[in-house]
Formats: C-alpha cells, structure tokens, sequence
C-alpha cells in the first residue's frame, strides 16, 4: 500500500487546481454501509460514546482512501417545528402571522446545543493527513421547504408574494449566523465548505429561475463570501438540471465547486465540458449504478468516470453522482472503491 491520505487533493480539487492523485468524495456515507463493512455498531455508538462513534467514522474514510471525513451538522433535523420536507407534514409557516411569531432567533443557539459536541469529536479524532469537507448542511431552499412545504410554498408565492420573498431573506439571515459560529468555533479542522440545497429535478428547477436568481443566489452569496473570508473554498451540492442557474451560481454566488450529477439528466462529461473551466467537479458515478446488481460493468463504468476527470485540466473529485445511502449494493461500493484506488496506484 502506498496510499497516504492526503487533505490537498481534496482543497486542490475544490479550488479547481489539479490535485496530485485524484482524491475520493461523497456527499454521504449512510451508518449503515459503514457498519456492514467494518463490524463497528455505529448507530448504537453515536447515541452512547460520540468519541468512539467518531474514531471509527474518521477511520472508515482513511481506510477506504479518502482524502477527506465528510461530515456536516443538518439544520434541517434541529429546526423548531421543522419537517414539511422531511417529514412530509404541514409547514409551521403559512401565513404572516406564523412568521412573525416563529423563533427565528433561537435556531442559532439550538444548532450549536446540538453538534457542539460532534463538531469538537470530529476534531478530536481526524486522523493524520486528513481534515473535514461539510460544514452547516442544508441550504436556504430546504430550510424554506422544511418550514412551509413546496406546495404551500407555491400557493404562497401566488397569494403573498411579500411573504414568500421575506421566507427566503429570514432563512438566510439565520443561516448567515449559524455559519458565522460555525466557521468561528469549528471550522479549524475543515479544509473545504459546502451545504446541500436540492434546486432542481430531472428536467429543470423547482422554482422558476428568475426566482432563484432573485432570492435564492444573494442568501448563498452572502455565505460564501464568508466562507471564503476564512480562505476555504466552497462546494455547492445540487440535484437537478440547473443549467439555466449555473452561470449565475458560478458569476454571483461563486461557488468554487459542484457536486451531484444524474446519468438520467446527462451524462458527466457535460458539468466538465460546460464548466469545468471555471469550478472543480465532483462525483460522477451515478448512484443508480451502484444499486444494480448486474445491468452495469462498474469497473468499466468506474474506468470511464475516473479518466474523464482524470484528464480534466482543472480540479476534480471522482464519487457517488449523490450518496452512499443504505440501499446500495455493498459489494459494487467497495468494487468502486477498489477500482479507483488500483487506476491510481494505491496498491504496490
């Protein structure tokens, strides 16, 4: 084994420079997959020793030849009276009344009660070589979604467009705080920034992109402009077509790099062909592919993947086109994982 983990590549390839070795990256590694390949019983370990939860969660991404621990603490899942998104209930918000009454104040506080103690194990245990890719997951989109619901949220563009456009400006100016204690208190260990904000679908965004453009991409500019203040620079991960916001989310935003791509939409070469001049790419391997269990050669697939970055000019990160989540195929993971490791020569 030659393989020594090594955080540059990672923070090369986020800044669009390229990396020494082409550098592993997920979004997401679901507990269990983590379990079924180590042994170690990380549901049970992060509800009773968080140190220990952490050791072994930093271990399986050296171990696995990754660059990088990907880790972020969810606003989504400590949002008072949150879960129109996640949960599919009605949202806390519908009418201004609602807003007004809502406890935007007290989210800061309550997202720093909850991962305080995660954020200082994560640190606590970053094996050597390595540092962090995450940060304050969920972006202002899902945090909007989370309090109102897509439906309703449509309804409310329709019926107070006043409103509608303040739910976007509260989200962020909350968000705003919560990455300001962030990048303050635990951000030392972090080599790259990034949140998760799911702007499109298949075939085109979610909201239309004049609304994006308006009063989505100021909230993320406002963000990034202090990430970047910290020197790091910043991932965004977005599912959907969103070409029709890229330019803007590349010139305004200005995202350093992107993640999240869908064999469906179009086939990667397209994020590298249209943008790979100007940001670094990540992932590539669609998710599906991983799932199937004889439709697809994953090594031949990975292969392809692999060498299209590979040649890029710029920076990039080979990964799951989304996620590891717990329905993949175990095996196709770690044959994945073994093919990449074996095209740039881990093994001697």
């Amino acid at each position: 084994m030659s393989y020594k983990p090594d955080y540059k590549n990672i923070l090369n390839a986020a800044k669009n420079i390229k990396p020494d070795r082409l550098p592993l990256y997920e979004h997401l590694i679901s507990d269990d997959i983590i379990e079924k390949i180590t042994g170690n019983k990380m549901s049970q370990l992060l509800k009773t020793d968080k140190n220990e939860y952490f050791r072994c969660y930093c271990n399986f991404f050296k171990d696995m030849g990754y660059d990088a621990v990907s880790f972020e603490g969810w606003t989504a899942d400590i949002i008072p009276d949150g879960g129109a998104l996640g949960k599919h209930k009605k949202g806390v918000i519908q009418t201004r009344e609602d807003f007004n009454k809502y406890p935007w104040e007290s989210v800061p506080k309550i997202f720093v009660e909850a991962y305080d103690e995660s954020y200082r194990a994560l640190a606590r245990n970053m094996p050597e070589g390595m540092m962090a890719i995450g940060g304050v997951g969920n972006g202002i989109f899902e945090i909007v979604q989370e309090l109102v619901g897509f439906e309703d949220l449509c309804y409310m563009k329709a019926d107070d467009e006043e409103l509608y456009k303040d739910m976007f400006s509260k989200v962020g100016e909350v968000m705003y705080e919560i990455w300001k204690i962030f990048l303050k208190d635990y951000s030392q260990c972090f080599c790259v920034c990034r949140f998760g904000d799911d702007l499109g679908y298949r075939s085109g965004t979610m909201l239309s992109d004049e609304d994006i453009k308006k009063y989505i991409i100021p909230q993320y500019k406002r963000i990034i402009e202090l990430v970047h203040s910290y020197n790091k620079p910043f991932l965004l991960h977005s599912c959907g077509a969103i070409f029709d916001v890229m330019d803007e989310l590349i010139e305004e935003a200005k995202i350093d790099a992107k993640h999240s791509n869908e064999d469906a939409i179009c086939d990667f070469s397209r994020w590298i062909n249209d943008y790979g001049a100007k940001i670094g790419n990540f992932g590539g391997i669609d998710t599906d592919v991983l799932c199937e269990s004889s439709e697809c050669d994953i090594t031949e697939y990975v292969t392809r993947v692999y060498n299209l970055l590979a040649e890029k000019n710029g920076g990039g990160a080979i990964g799951s086109g989304n996620s590891i989540p717990d329905y993949v195929d175990v095996e196709r993971y770690k044959k994945y994982i073994d093919t990449v490791r074996r095209l740039r020569g881990d093994f001697k």
